[in-house]
């Protein structure tokens, strides 16, 4: 969304405003902007921050002065695609450090998803989302959704684009009660802020109590209500409702913006992809996409630590279709491709043995993947997906579930991927219990988040806290508070580190219990870096066409990909 197409008074919030569609962002502007005054008179923005001891990296967000020079540089020269940027979250900020910082725990909306939040509260719960989200960012931390009755412990997360149609599907048949209250400030941790989104009757059913948001029909007219009576902590008022036509389509959820998922059959060959680096197998093979979505690069790393940075360059392989799946066995390269409603393979190096090396062996129609419309498009903004070679057949994670393919083109199923059960996440090898090398912890069979590499072990229940084990069975805790992700682990002469990166800014640093390095050289990409399985390696995109690739913990820099790759 850009700001031409939204008022003047809604342009600050435009990055806020872009899962949504320019008219309902438009209808509910009103609403949003005198709630997120009503929040702000009862609450601060963020808490003071302690005493500033420097600069910690690069960020996404920031004030005008702590923009880098280049940024300025940008905006003199070129003032519309600085605007585009800015509104985009694309600049650059310089990311202050502070002696002793403030705890910042999450921003929680505990939601009420029953009937008497049906229409008129959805809306206000919606705006009020938005306003909770931007306040979290603001501070330093993230948004995370609760509905009442649910089980303790289990939130709705992610961007905006993600979480908004999750709540909005997240609609209970009965109102909810004191208990479910409990129940999920169960599973809350010490420095969440938490807020209840509900409706005056449950409200008065509870202990008084901080950031509680009620609202109810206040007006009404021929087509509905037209406004709602909001109070927040004691104080009320009259806020308008988004007319009632668009309103409607909101709650269906049809004024949401949603990336288009067309079928990769048919997709015209030059449909330009990311790079996307992955280490798809334990080979020091990097592979990725090239500028189409039919060109697969792959680069076989040097061996050695240099002082010296060398340009390594990528082999192509020109497919007759769109890269799924690739992975190095051996000296072979192998991929599968989309080939109208098939996969077929490719294989650079010593043909497959015995039926697999015949014309059409490992071809599969997708609807054996339990795909009836072809692959989503999506995949194709994504790493390429890891493919094994198990005895004679190879194995292939596709939508939440593990497939074994024949020689022969058989397909059978061979079990849930570890992201299965939630439906919507992408495959991520790291988290997924049968590639790790050595025995799981039994400590490790419950926990909500679990990370290897090698026979090394992570797991966590909050993702802040996490409990490591090597293959020795060395045991190491580690913590760190930023809002960030753990994308990978790595270690080194029994030292194990966690590979983190923040969700704004993509500063990337290696935790361990020794201390935290900031992997500057591998920070500010447009995605998150890759790392290796099982190597202290890590690989970065830091710009369209230009990949980075060195020591997962010490941040050096080996080898560089340029732009003629």
């Amino acid at each position: 969304m850009t700001t031409a197409r939204l008022p003047a008074a809604l342009a600050p919030w435009a990055a806020t405003l872009a899962p949504l569609t320019p008219e309902l962002a438009v209808a509910i502007g009103p609403l949003l902007r005198r709630l997120d005054t009503l929040v702000g008179e009862h609450e601060p923005l963020a808490d003071g921050l302690g005493e500033p001891e420097g600069l910690g990296g690069l960020a996404r967000t920031g004030r005008p002065d702590q923009l880098l020079p280049a940024e300025w540089l940008l905006a003199d020269a070129y003032p519309d695609e600085f605007l585009r940027r800015l509104v985009d979250g694309e600049l650059l900020y310089f990311a202050p450090e502070f002696r002793t910082p403030a705890a910042r725990g999450r921003v929680v909306a505990l939601v009420d998803t029953g009937p008497l939040q049906a229409g008129a509260g959805r809306l206000v719960q919606l705006a009020a989302l938005l306003v909770l989200h931007r306040r979290a960012a603001a501070r330093g931390t993230e948004l995370v959704v609760g509905v009442l009755g649910d089980p303790a412990g289990r939130w709705l997360t992610g961007d905006l684009a993600e979480l908004l149609p999750a709540w909005l599907e997240a609609r209970r048949p009965a109102d909810p009660t004191p208990e479910d209250v409990r129940r999920a400030e169960g599973g809350l941790d010490a420095d969440d802020r938490v807020w209840l989104l509900t409706s005056p009757r449950l409200a008065g059913r509870l202990p008084a109590r901080a950031r509680v948001l009620t609202s109810e029909p206040s007006r009404w007219s021929a087509a509905g209500a037209t406004h709602v009576t909001v109070h927040l902590d004691g104080a009320g008022t009259d806020l308008p409702l988004p007319a009632a036509g668009i309103a409607v389509r909101a709650l269906r959820g049809a004024e949401f913006r949603r990336a288009s998922a067309p079928t990769v059959a048919g997709l015209p060959a030059d449909v330009r992809g990311g790079a996307l680096p992955a280490f798809t197998t334990d080979a020091r093979t990097l592979l990725a996409r090239g500028p189409r979505t039919t060109t697969l690069l792959a680069v076989n790393l040097p061996g050695g630590d240099s002082s010296q940075v060398t340009a390594v360059r990528a082999r192509r392989h020109r497919l007759p279709g769109p890269v799924v799946a690739a992975g190095r066995v051996g000296r072979r390269l192998i991929a599968l491709y989309a080939d109208g409603d098939r996969l077929a393979p490719y294989v650079s190096g010593r043909p497959l043995g015995g039926r697999g090396g015949e014309p059409g062996g490992f071809t599969a129609d997708l609807s054996a993947f339990g795909v009836d419309r072809g692959l989503p498009a999506d995949l194709l903004t994504r790493p390429v997906l890891p493919l094994l070679r198990d005895g004679d057949d190879l194995l292939l994670p596709l939508a939440g579930r593990w497939w074994r393919i024949a020689p022969d083109g058989a397909v059978t199923d061979d079990g849930e991927t570890a992201q299965g059960a939630e439906g919507r996440l992408p495959f991520d090898r790291f988290r997924e219990p049968r590639l790790c090398t050595g025995p799981l912890p039994p400590e490790a069979a419950g926990a909500r988040h679990l990370v290897h590499s090698g026979a090394t072990v992570g797991w966590s229940q909050d993702g802040r806290t996490w409990q490591l084990r090597t293959g020795t069975g060395t045991p190491t805790r580690l913590t760190f508070r930023e809002n960030a992700d753990v994308i990978g682990l790595v270690h080194h002469g029994g030292t194990p580190s966690l590979i983190t990166c923040t969700r704004a800014g993509r500063l990337v640093r290696a935790v361990r219990a020794d201390g935290v390095r900031t992997l500057s050289r591998f920070s500010g990409g447009p995605t998150p870096p890759a790392v290796h399985p099982s190597l202290p390696l890590i690989a970065a995109e830091t710009r369209p066409g230009r990949i980075v690739i060195g020591d997962a913990r010490t941040g050096r820099i080996h080898h560089l990909i340029g732009s003629d790759d």
